[in-house]
């Protein structure tokens, strides 16, 4: 459904005089149209392409009319508030999580799974199991247990 509402959303803003378009927020249309039409979930490449399909077709005439009382209703609120969402702590939270999983070399990790899979990792390398590598390291950098300082009797 987002796909449709943001192309519908665009087309239309496109179409309005620029006096008018340059003061409508397109993010602001795409929340008041998407809160009003249901949402269309999938699990599959193959779902998605059918709840695509009957976007397409059977709410097309909704997703047209919920984009412009949207613009409507953007327009017309006074209250309107300047203070946008600023998504950027979560694009980081999600931008280290993918670093982590890169590092770790868990595809599945989860901020659930963390704190395991650290120590988990931390037991093997201190047993002289290297499980993670750095993305930018060469493949020929080896770790020798007997040779690490830490290992050094005396």
């Amino acid at each position: 459904m987002e796909v449709l509402v943001v192309a519908e959303v665009q087309q239309q803003i496109q179409s309005l005089p620029s006096k008018i378009a340059k003061y409508i927020n397109p993010s602001e249309v795409t929340a008041y149209a998407l809160n009003r039409l249901p949402a269309l979930y999938a699990t599959s490449k193959r779902g998605w392409q059918r709840q695509l399909h009957r976007a397409k077709t059977e709410f097309h005439q909704k997703i047209n009319t919920a984009v412009r009382q949207g613009i409507i209703a953007v327009q017309q609120d006074p209250l309107r508030a300047d203070d946008l969402l600023d998504f950027q702590e979560e694009n980081a939270v999600l931008s280290a999580l993918q670093e982590l999983k890169v590092l770790l070399q868990q595809e599945d990790l989860t901020w659930d799974k963390l704190a395991d899979v650290v120590e988990q990792t931390l037991m093997d390398t201190l047993r002289g199991k290297i499980t993670w590598r750095k993305p930018d390291s060469s493949d020929n950098e080896i770790f020798d247990w007997e040779q690490h300082p830490h290992n050094q009797k005396g």
